[in-house]
């Protein structure tokens, strides 16, 4: 049915809360640890690129799957109609890097989450042992905890899949609640201590992969598009380019404050605490402040929040793997059993991230140095590129919008470079 009508409907709330649940997960709670390292004045800086790099890069996207000339091609197929099969091969790879990667992290983080747990709020401190790396103790919980995730996906998927769409709107309301509360230990004394230019703007540019990571919900693009085609017809990009603006927003609102709450009720020396102790920001709360409701509902919301974002990028991960693996037998003619390549990947999966759980490193660093970066080639730099090159995108060329998007996309994909210098 093709509606063109400009007023806002449901169909429209229906796709905006959909974005807005895609973006909100684990990711947030890394985000006020790398945003506040420096003091307010960096943050209130990334606050306003915020918006615009969040919203015109999902709009580039959206614009790039409408593109095609085929109504309803997903974004590989639309990769391989105007690239060529190589390159559909390669942004499915590409996709896939920009997942896995969040597995590994959420690993981590959900071994060190239930480690500070046991050893700070239970005070099983003869289990501390859980917060090194390499440890006997680490190694039998991260080893539990990825499984016990894995297991749940595996045994019950459908179940997995409606318990996440229920969960993420009570963890929104959640974590809301807990940026107001909050609010009577902020500490305004941080608006009088500005950052010297260096750290000023070494604190932007580290903070940037972190920030894509955060709100990115291009997972969504795709199919978000292909409904909007369905429904507007030839008024689908000026619809999703309303949809995407108010998404952008209530993010934007709804994140950010989150990230002062938590920063202005630390200092950049709990923060850098933080960092070090490799934990969400809700488990460091929880060890800083003397209080029951934060100490014992903040690890919840952490664990919560990270396993739930585990088990919709595992199930992305494995699609984009098999994917990949399907395509190169195929193509090289080999036959394969579809249920014995999906337990290889299961326990490629379990083992790959018991073993990076097990060596603890940086959540923040892997941030930077992969999840961010390959975010940023397929969010930024792919669309742009696409309207230098498709000539059903050259009406969207000569705007600053493309500028800015690629000047931004390239400087996040430059942190790598920095991740590694400082």
């Amino acid at each position: 049915m093709q509606n063109t009508t400009s007023r806002w409907n449901s169909f429209d709330t229906m796709w905006m809360l959909n974005l807005f649940g895609t973006a909100v997960g684990a990711g947030i709670l890394f985000l006020p640890i790398k945003a506040g390292a420096s003091g307010v004045w960096p943050l209130i800086a990334i606050t306003l690129l915020t918006g615009p790099m969040v919203y015109l890069s999902h709009r580039a996207l959206a614009r790039f799957v409408l593109s095609s000339a085929k109504p309803g091609s997903d974004i590989t197929e639309v990769v391989e109609e105007h690239f060529g099969s190589s390159a559909g091969k390669l942004i499915t790879v590409l996709y896939f890097f920009a997942i896995y990667p969040i597995l590994l992290i959420y690993g981590v983080g959900i071994t060190n989450t239930v480690g500070s747990f046991l050893v700070n709020q239970l005070g099983m401190a003869s289990l501390a042992t859980v917060l090194e790396p390499y440890t006997l103790s680490r190694f039998i919980l991260s080893g539990v905890l990825v499984g016990a995730m894995i297991l749940v996906i595996v045994v019950g998927e459908s179940f997995v899949l409606k318990f996440n769409e229920k969960l993420v709107y009570p963890l929104c309301a959640t974590l809301l609640g807990l940026s107001i509360y909050l609010i009577p230990h902020w500490n305004m004394s941080m608006f009088s201590e500005m950052p010297g230019v260096g750290d000023f703007a070494t604190t932007i540019w580290l903070t940037l992969p972190v920030l894509v990571f955060a709100f990115n919900h291009s997972p969504a693009i795709s199919s978000f598009a292909v409904a909007e085609q369905n429904e507007y017809g030839i008024a689908a990009e000026e619809k999703a380019r309303v949809t995407l603006r108010n998404t952008t927003g209530i993010l934007v609102v709804f994140v950010m404050f989150f990230v002062f709450s938590c920063v202005f009720s630390l200092t950049p020396q709990d923060l850098a605490e933080a960092q070090r102790e490799n934990i969400p920001i809700l488990s460091y709360l929880a060890n800083r402040f003397d209080n029951p409701v934060i100490s014992y509902f903040g690890p919840l919301i952490a664990f919560l929040a990270i396993a739930t974002s585990y088990f919709g990028h595992y199930l992305g991960a494995r699609e984009g793997l098999h994917g990949i693996l399907h395509k190169y037998l195929r193509d090289s003619g080999k036959s394969y059993d579809a249920a014995r390549l999906n337990r290889g990947l299961t326990l490629f999966f379990f083992i790959s991230g018991w073993i990076v759980a097990t060596i603890n490193p940086s959540i923040l660093g892997m941030i930077e140095t992969l999840g961010g970066p390959i975010i940023a080639m397929i969010l930024f730099i792919m669309p742009m590129y696409a309207i230098r090159r498709i000539p059903a995108m050259h009406k969207f060329q000569g705007q600053f919008s493309n500028v800015f998007v690629t000047v931004m996309g390239l400087i996040t994909i430059a942190s790598l470079l920095g991740a590694i210098l400082f």
